[in-house]
């Protein structure tokens, strides 16, 4: 028996700043098929995936997913840093397909994390074996921050939805408490969005900066330059300052999930920030729980250098939902 075509899907990665668009035949995203648009050129999100079909040559698709940048209930997606809400109904006019979904980001990521290449991925700590369903997290920095476990059942690959980036920034000792109250003076909460993000580096700087007498704000690509060639050292405080709470925050994040199947950090800061993360103390942060520090040495910690992974996990989601309906 011939077996059946591979499901033609368009599969979308909306970012805080841009969103990438692919065709993909059943979980494969086609090679050369990648657009990246402006979100600020768009006015919302039917715009940006009709303007990319068209540029395709109108092909007709079976299914698409999109993968937000933000909170989705209830089949609604909406953008945290812009002004974007979309649901199925959104999806289905502008793409003419007819198996839809809606995911947030991270869970699309955690989506991919079976089809990712081994030459993709970099292993910062080492952890221990653990059996292959045994539950996986990941952690995504970027434009924002968020997290979310991923679960391999019988059924396919499950991730529940999360919010993590809005919870409070762990603090231990005053040289935290000075970074909290800073942040809390500008934006009234210290989330940990507030600082593992791109403006999180950047209000780092601003906090050291402010420390010294400097009212400098570089832009987070030229902090994470200067500390590269070692030109400033409030930029090399402010990555040391990342790096010790992304270690933390992740080790909060692993006694919460449980992940013996690995911690996979994603986006694009994460990989920015992964030649440092030795340098700058990222294991001895994710360990620092006290009586509890050895248990964390169970956890592998890697940073995924595939900067599409979440459309081939939007292209993954739709073929099991594909094969469930069937």
């Amino acid at each position: 028996m011939t077996p059946p075509d591979p499901l033609v899907a368009l599969v979308a990665d909306i970012g805080g700043t841009n969103t990438r668009v692919a065709l993909a035949d059943g979980p494969v995203v086609r090679s050369g098929s990648v657009k990246r648009y402006k979100n600020a050129e768009h006015r919302d999100l039917a715009h940006v995936l009709s303007r990319f079909l068209e540029e395709c040559g109108s092909p007709e698709v079976d299914a698409a997913c999109v993968a937000v940048a933000g909170p989705v209930r209830d089949g609604v997606g909406q953008l945290t840093n812009h002004d974007w809400t979309f649901d199925r109904d959104t999806l289905g006019r502008a793409t003419g397909a007819q198996i839809l979904a809606i995911l947030n980001d991270l869970q699309a990521q955690g989506h991919a994390l079976p089809h990712l290449d081994p030459a993709n991925v970099t292993r910062i700590c080492e952890g221990q074996p653990a059996s292959e369903h045994a539950a996986q997290m990941v952690m995504g920095v970027g434009t924002g921050f968020n997290a979310a476990s991923v679960f391999r059942t019988e059924l396919g690959v499950f991730v529940p939805p999360s919010e993590s980036g809005h919870v409070s920034l762990p603090v231990h000792d005053q040289d935290d408490l000075k970074i909290a109250r800073f942040i809390e003076d500008k934006h009234g909460f210290a989330a940990v969005e507030e600082v593992l993000s791109g403006r999180g580096l950047e209000m780092l700087y601003r906090v050291h900066a402010h420390a010294v007498g400097s009212d400098a704000r570089p832009k987070a690509a030229e902090i994470m330059e200067a500390c590269k060639t070692d030109a400033d050292p409030v930029a090399e405080r402010a990555v040391a300052d990342f790096a010790r709470f992304m270690g933390r925050v992740a080790g909060d994040l692993a006694l919460i999930m449980l992940p013996f199947g690995g911690l996979y950090l994603v986006g694009g800061v994460s990989r920015a920030l992964a030649p440092y993360l030795h340098r700058f103390g990222f294991a001895e942060a994710f360990r620092d729980k006290g009586r509890f520090s050895e248990f964390l040495d169970q956890f592998p910690v890697f940073v995924v250098e595939d900067d599409y992974a979440a459309l081939t996990g939007a292209a993954s989601h739709l073929t099991d939902l594909a094969q469930r309906r069937d």
